[in-house]
């Protein structure tokens, strides 16, 4: 009986091994991969428009003049993009 659960055991730690790599994707899969150009430029510009975002929501009711000159400066740049 002892001789079969080792072998039950071995044979378990030897398909583990062998199949680490499909486990770790399965269970554990990369976040934020690109898989193609494009990819990237809609992450790229996800990003650009959450940091707009985040700007104009900083602008409040005085406007531009409530934005410092690094952030004003910073939205030229990401409104020519």
């Amino acid at each position: 009986m002892s001789e079969v659960l080792i072998l039950i055991i071995i044979v378990a730690a030897v398909l583990l091994f062998f199949n680490r790599e499909w486990i770790k994707n399965r269970f554990f899969p990369e976040k934020h991969t690109n898989y193609t150009i494009d990819d990237q430029f809609n992450s790229d510009k996800r990003e650009r428009e959450k940091e707009i975002d985040r700007l104009l929501s900083k602008m409040g009711k005085n406007g531009v003049n409530d934005l410092s000159e690094r952030d004003r400066k910073r939205l030229d740049e990401l409104s020519k993009m």
